[in-house]
Parts: C-alpha cells; structure tokens; sequence
C-alpha cells in the first residue's frame, strides 16, 4: 500500500514539471506590444524604440507567405523576361527538374538566410551590441548580428 501512495505523490509531482510546457512562446503576447482592445498588435501604433532612439526590432516576427507566392523557391518570379541571364533560369529549371536533390535543405545543411527570411517564425532578440535572430525553420542555425562596432573576421570560413 506505502509503495502505491509513494507511486500516486510521485505522479502527482511529476505533473507539475509538465505544466510549463503549456506556455510556450507563441502564445505568449509579448510585453510592450501596443494593442488594439480585442489583444492584436496594434500596427498603426509607432514602431517601438530603444532607449538611444533607434528602432527595436525584439519580438517574434513571422515571414509573409512566400509560399503562397512561390518566392522561396523563385525570388525573380515577377522579374521580366530578359532580366534573369538565360544561364541563371537554366540553372534554376535543372533544379527544379532534379526536384532540387542538390538544396541544402535535402542534404539535410543550414539553408541560406534568404530562405529563412522567407518562411516561418523568428525570433529577434536585440541588444545595445548584438542581435540574434533564431529560425523555427527546418536546420536553421542562429544568425548573430554584431552592431558594437567590431571590425569583421579576417578569415570569414566557417560562417
């Protein structure tokens, strides 16, 4: 009987680590959003600043649908014919015909930061010296932003 008591309290506690899971960040409006009475963002409010005046980018920001559009996998779609070079559109219907077995995202590699920019959620996260912006998209690394005024890598592999 002690051992099914002992079983039930330890479930009990158990359960309480589980409840956080239910508040993940999607759903959790972030501080300092102006909004509108029904709880939307307010976007006719003024973009939000920092103390220094410059824009603050933190939040999470969601990609337009650039599926919908097709501009994930074709940014000249809407470009006139004689603006793309004819190797340019003959290297991009290849690897549309090779059902592009040559993308980073099928070999299963960071995809490049056009094409995180053009789907899903993001995360910004911005500091006086440094913005981080973290992708909910497929093998999607984080992208670091020094805004502190250091000078780039001499040596720029791996980045």
């Amino acid at each position: 009987m002690r051992r099914h008591v002992l079983l039930l309290v330890m479930a009990v506690v158990l359960s309480w680590y589980a409840a956080p899971a239910r508040a993940q960040w999607i759903d959790f409006p972030t501080p300092g959003i102006p909004r509108v009475p029904d709880g939307k963002p307010n976007l006719a409010a003024p973009a939000p600043r920092t103390p220094d005046g410059k824009p603050d980018l933190s939040g999470i920001w969601r990609a337009g649908r650039a599926g919908e559009y097709g501009y994930d996998y074709d940014v000249a779609r809407n470009l006139k014919p004689g603006e793309v070079q004819p190797w340019a559109e003959a290297l991009r219907l290849k690897r549309v015909q090779d059902f592009r077995k040559d993308s980073p995202l099928a070999n299963c590699m960071p995809v490049s930061v056009p094409f995180l920019n053009l789907r899903g959620l993001s995360r910004i996260v911005q500091t006086p010296g440094l913005i981080v912006i973290l992708y909910e998209s497929p093998n999607s690394p984080h992208r670091t932003i020094f805004t502190d005024g250091r000078s780039l890598p001499k040596e720029m592999n791996p980045t």
